[in-house]
């Protein structure tokens, strides 16, 4: 069983051993904007869709609890939750990875030198984009948080974290080495929480396994979290708190890692930067490898325990369902975002082109690193296109508009709702649209839209390229966008490399499938489960290389225009 908490909803995907899909369900939730840049989400609304889809996908499998070998979490990474230890609730909405509210601060840490403190210990780029600033937040601004963080009744994690903290009741608060390498806390060297980054941005170390933006904003935050009474973790801790009914507050490498708390080299959470943050250790969960036991569902939720034996970060769970296990293989992701993912095996590459350095997986005794270019604002725009501006009534329908039109009549979009990520890092780009004229029609709009997806997804794998050295002959795709053909040859076209497709696009809850089936030997090992990848369909490049550099050229100049805009 995969439990995919998404950013717009929540599934839960059961597999065979053969990697194929039993069953499905889903349900969206509700996305909260309090402010321009400001993003959040209800964890209960989380927990409660998650939970509705868990207990749906078992009753259209006609199974029950006792039939599922293990649950595999997912989800979206940088996310951040804070609740109490002791009655379970959160303490403030979460605050999403889109979520901008923290620029200024961000900022601050960057006249301060501290950027580069945080890219050498965690491989990330110093961005509100990433948990750590979001903790310091909430722990600063809710009243008496702090005080109960140092105390140790706070909670933090990311998605996986609080998932798996109430699929066990509370049992364990634990996240992976994926999710806590997204936290801007981690090192990942030593592999571990860095106690230099918790220093710099004044987060309880107690309240681990996103912190200080939540710490500074809700009110009695700070002082709760400085109590030891909070816990904090990306999505992931506050599914696995609530599936275990508070038993276990953990979280695995990949979240980890996505913290900006965690020391990536040393593996452990990074004192300095929690100093740094003012975040109390307390409130971090345990860090666990992504493929093993954390723990056990609370029987009365599903009639009967369910090991919890997976846990990765979204991008990292595709990888590993597209058994990108070699070094230099490479998958990029088409959902709410695009991210592009290149497995560069037991060394950390420090990019020098506006990468960020992760954590890949934490498994069999070891850990594995990635080069990722995160890209914000994917498959969402084609959803803008069809929630906000009603062009289409559903996205597969974006491509009939875009096969209506040789091409964009010169309109460019640069989708920068929320800043645009790799390789620029402008907190302060905007979405922008550029070479309307009056013949530019709704169609040349939307192909533009969609090209938009290919366009950053070049950027990103050429500075990725720079980076390992490594020059890519074919490139896995994955995610909701990877279904429109349109798109996907205009990518080969633009990359000028072979994109493969394959049969199951659902990789992300694949991949989670697979490290919990590991844990537990449904599956043997690594080898076990490749063989279950089959390619559907191969795009080849088919555009001279004028018009492929024209095009570019367009873009590249589109680009320069949206950025800097709402500084």
């Amino acid at each position: 069983m995969a439990l995919d908490q998404g950013t717009t909803s929540s599934r839960c995907i059961l597999f065979n051993e053969k990697g194929l899909i039993v069953s499905v369900s889903q349900k969206e939730f509700k996305q909260i904007y309090p402010e321009a840049g400001w993003v959040e989400h209800d964890p209960m609304e989380i927990w409660a869709t998650q939970f509705s889809v868990a207990t749906e996908a078992l009753l259209k499998a006609n199974i029950s609890a006792n039939d599922v070998a293990a649950i595999g979490i997912t989800n979206q990474r940088e996310t951040t939750v804070v609740w109490d230890k002791r009655t379970g609730l959160p303490i403030y909405n979460a605050i999403v990875w889109q979520c901008r509210r923290t620029s200024s601060y961000c900022d601050e840490l960057k006249a301060k030198g501290v950027d580069k403190i945080i890219k050498e210990k965690t491989g990330l780029i110093l961005d509100a984009y990433f948990s750590g600033t979001k903790v310091k937040w909430i722990l600063d601004n809710v009243p008496g948080a702090r005080k109960e963080a140092e105390a140790g009744n706070l909670a933090f994690g990311n998605i996986d974290t609080w998932l798996m903290w109430n699929l066990t009741k509370g049992k364990i608060h634990v996240t992976d080495y994926t999710n806590a390498s997204r936290t801007m806390l981690f090192n990942i060297h030593e592999l571990k929480w860095d106690k230099e980054l918790l220093e710099i941005l004044d987060i309880p170390e107690s309240m681990l396994p996103e912190v200080k933006w939540i710490l500074d904003n809700v009110p009695g935050a700070r002082k709760e979290a400085e109590a030891g009474n909070l816990a904090f973790g990306n999505i992931d801790t506050w599914l696995m708190w609530n599936l275990t009914k508070g038993k276990i507050h953990v979280t695995d490498y990949t979240n980890a890692s996505r913290t900006m708390l965690f020391n990536i080299h040393e593996l452990k959470w990074d004192k300095e930067l929690l100093e740094i943050l003012d975040i109390p250790e307390s409130m971090l969960p345990e860090v666990k490898p992504s493929s093993c036991v954390y723990g056990e569902t609370d029987e009365k939720l599903f009639g009967a325990p369910i090991k919890i034996a997976g846990d990765a970060g979204d991008q990292q769970a595709a990888l590993f369902g597209q058994t990108c296990f070699k070094p230099g293989t490479a998958k990029n992701t088409y959902g709410t975002g695009c991210f592009l993912l290149m497995n560069t095996g037991e060394k950390a590459v420090e990019s020098k082109n506006g990468l960020l350095t992760t954590i890949a997986v934490g498994i069999d005794g070891k850990v594995e690193y990635a080069l990722e270019g995160s890209i914000f604002i994917g498959g969402a725009a084609i959803q803008w296109l069809r929630d906000e501006l009603r062009m289409i009534k559903s996205a597969p329908e974006s491509e009939k508009y875009c096969t209506a039109v040789e091409d964009t009549n010169g309109v460019y979009l640069v989708p920068a709702f929320v800043g645009i990520g790799a390789p620029y890092w402008d907190q302060y780009a905007r979405g922008t649209i550029v070479g309307l004229t009056r013949g530019a029609k709704k169609e040349h709009f939307i192909r533009a839209t969609v090209e938009s997806l290919a366009y950053q997804t070049y950027d990103v794998l050429k500075a990725m390229q720079e980076d390992s050295g490594i020059e890519l002959k074919a490139l896995k795709v994955d995610g909701g966008a990877c279904a429109n053909n349109f798109l996907m040859q205009f990518q080969s076209d633009i990359l000028g490399v072979q994109v493969d497709r394959p049969e199951v696009i659902e990789t992300t809850a694949l991949g989670a499938a697979y490290l919990a089936g590991i844990a537990v030997g449904y599956w043997k090992n690594r080898d076990d489960v490749v063989q279950n990848w089959a390619l559907s369909k191969s795009f080849e490049p088919n555009m001279e290389e004028d018009k492929k550099g024209k095009l570019l050229e367009g873009w590249h100049e589109a680009v320069k225009r949206s950025m800097g805009w709402a500084k």
